[in-house]
Order: structure tokens, then C-alpha cells, then sequence
């Protein structure tokens, strides 16, 4: 595996899946009862965008550089928290979704971290070494899902939580079945959980069969929120991205739809983008 996220932190995808990652902690956070997120590809938790990765791309310029000044309500809970971040971490720091959970979560939730590559796992274990919060797994995201799924802490079992799945598509439309296959293992041991699985978008009519297979999946709902920040129409860049959430928050496709429209405003190009939030199974 040669992904290395350093080189896209910060970018129209991380802003799209970071927003959202944010508004569903708070769902979870809403009842007191403790909870569980998992982040099965979680990378090395906290980036530096004057690092040579990050300006070498520049993609940062594009994504969260573009929000100063926003006055949506989820959007300014983002940057809030990527303040926290820098004012934790320095002024170039840019969060990861691990720390984003940890950030956002409470003292009483638990949440566990996997990434396969030594260099990043160690990295992810450094910025948590003192939070007993949270757990660094050097290891496969998609088969720590079979090992860490229902969670526990001792003799408690957690009833609500959240799973993210942010694979690199190194594999790209094959990942898409893998991705489709773990969702489909991860409602079998824990089907109350909500579950978050980002992907990217080239040419969406290449995804409709992801799409049908998705909708067929045994959770109560399956959602699509899609951010594009240029046209549908090449397969040769990333144009945006999406998060197809399983078990969604009650409401969360209304409360999170003037966000989508606040990002689309922001970080559109001049040739135009979208936005979309689409039930592909609506809750009963």
C-alpha cells in the first residue's frame, strides 16, 4: 500500500467526510449513555499542511482554506474544532478523523483506531499515548471489524456507536466490493450501530452498481451525502466524494442538508459542482 493521506489533508473530500463525522458525533452524543467509534483506516490521526506532503498538492487551498468565514452552523463547528487543533498542535495542524473522535467524544466513550502501515500506526499511537480513551491498533481496518465488533469494555456492551470506514481505494472499484462486504458483516454483529463509509467520486454512473448493492444492505436506512466540487464528467481526477451512512441519525438528511449546500457554495469550482443527499433506502 503507497497511500499516504499527508498529501491530501485538509482537501474537498476531508472537509466533506470531517463536517459530517462531526455532526454525527453529536447525534451520538445527544444521549447520555456512553459509546463506541471505530475508525478502521485511520492514518496518523494529525497532519501538518506546511509539511513537503501537503504543499506539494496544495489541496488544502481547495478544501478547508476556502471555509474561513463560514456561517453555516456545522461548518463553523468544524473549523472550531480544526482551531482546537492548531492551537493544541501548531498553526498548520490539520486533524485526522481519530482526533476529530477524540476531540468531539466524551470521557465516558471508548474508541478504537486500526492502520496497517507501521509508519502511520506508530505515528496514530504518539498523539494518543495519554488519552486512555482511545486504542491504537496497527493493524487491517477490515478485519479488526471482526474482532472489535459488538465492542466491549469489560463487562460492558456499548448499544449505540459509530463505525467509519475511509479505505484509499488503491484498489479502486474493487475496494468498492470489500468496502460493501465488511458493511455487510458489520450489521450482522453490531446491526444498531450507524456506520460511515466515505468514497470517492470520478464518474458517477460508473457507481451505480455500488449504489443497488448498498440499498440492498440489512440496515433500517441507507443514506448518500455527495459533495462535487466540478462537473461528473472525467475519470482521470477525483471531482468529489461521498459518505454513504447506514443507520442514520433521525433527521440527520434534513438538519445536514443546509450544510451540504453551504460546502457546495464554498468549494465549488467555476465550472460548477453539486450536492446531494439521497435516501437509496428512506427509514420505514
Amino acid at each position: 500500500m503507497n497511500y499516504r493521506h499527508a498529501f491530501h489533508a485538509g482537501n474537498h473530500a476531508d472537509v466533506l467526510k470531517h463536517v459530517a463525522l462531526l455532526a454525527l458525533c453529536d447525534a451520538l452524543r445527544a444521549k447520555p449513555a456512553a459509546c463506541f467509534a471505530l475508525d478502521t483506516h485511520a492514518g496518523r490521526g494529525l497532519y501538518q499542511l506546511d509539511a513537503d506532503a501537503a504543499l506539494r498538492t496544495g489541496e488544502a487551498e481547495g478544501g478547508v482554506a476556502r471555509l474561513a468565514g463560514a456561517r453555516d452552523p456545522g461548518i463553523a463547528r468544524y473549523l472550531d474544532a480544526v482551531a482546537a487543533c492548531r492551537a493544541a498542535h501548531g498553526p498548520q495542524a490539520y486533524p485526522g478523523s481519530p482526533w476529530l473522535l477524540a476531540h468531539a467524544l466524551r470521557e465516558q466513550d471508548r474508541i478504537a483506531c486500526c492502520e496497517l502501515q507501521p509508519e502511520e500506526a506508530a505515528a496514530l499511537k504518539e498523539v494518543f499515548r495519554n488519552d486512555p480513551r482511545v486504542a491504537v491498533h496497527a493493524r487491517d481496518g477490515y478485519a479488526a471489524m471482526k474482532a472489535l465488533l459488538p465492542p466491549r469494555a469489560g463487562e460492558v456492551r456499548f448499544a449505540r456507536g459509530l463505525v467509519l470506514i475511509d479505505p484509499p481505494y488503491e484498489a479502486q472499484l474493487e475496494e468498492f466490493d470489500t468496502a460493501i462486504a465488511a458493511l455487510r458483516d458489520g450489521l450482522s454483529r453490531w446491526p444498531q450501530a450507524t456506520y460511515a463509509l466515505w468514497y470517492p467520486i470520478k464518474l458517477r454512473r460508473s457507481l451505480q452498481p455500488f449504489y443497488r448493492t448498498a440499498a440492498a444492505l440489512d440496515a433500517k436506512s441507507v443514506l448518500a451525502i455527495e459533495l462535487l466540487v466540478r462537473p461528473d464528467d472525467s475519470p482521470l481526477r477525483m471531482n468529489g466524494s461521498g459518505l454513504l451512512i447506514l443507520n442514520a441519525p433521525w433527521q440527520f438528511d434534513t438538519q445536514f442538508a443546509p450544510t451540504m449546500r453551504a460546502m457546495r457554495g464554498a468549494l465549488e469550482e467555476p465550472a460548477g459542482g453539486d450536492a446531494r443527499i439521497e435516501w437509496l433506502r428512506a427509514p420505514a
